[in-house]
């Protein structure tokens, strides 16, 4: 069985934009407003929005522990 890679899963939009269409038909289908449906599918894109920097700028900053940590070992010695 594959592993689930949710770094990806999480910053995928078309993901953020199904759950978001989904609870706005839901939303709708149980009698709410379709100016409510509207703002919950906003609030649902600008926490995927939050979610995906936040995993993006991980990553980014890992990326960059590790160089570090490798120009630092290399330090001093000859290449």
């Amino acid at each position: 069985m594959k592993e689930i890679n949710w770094k990806r899963k999480l910053t995928s939009r078309k993901l953020w934009t199904a759950v978001g269409s989904f609870v706005s038909m839901m939303i709708l289908a149980t009698g709410g407003t379709e100016n409510t449906a509207t703002q919950v599918t906003a609030l649902i894109m600008a926490g995927a929005s939050v979610v995906a920097y936040i995993i993006g700028e991980g990553l980014t900053d890992s990326a960059n522990v590790e160089t570090t940590v490798e120009i630092t070992e290399n330090n001093g010695k000859e290449a």
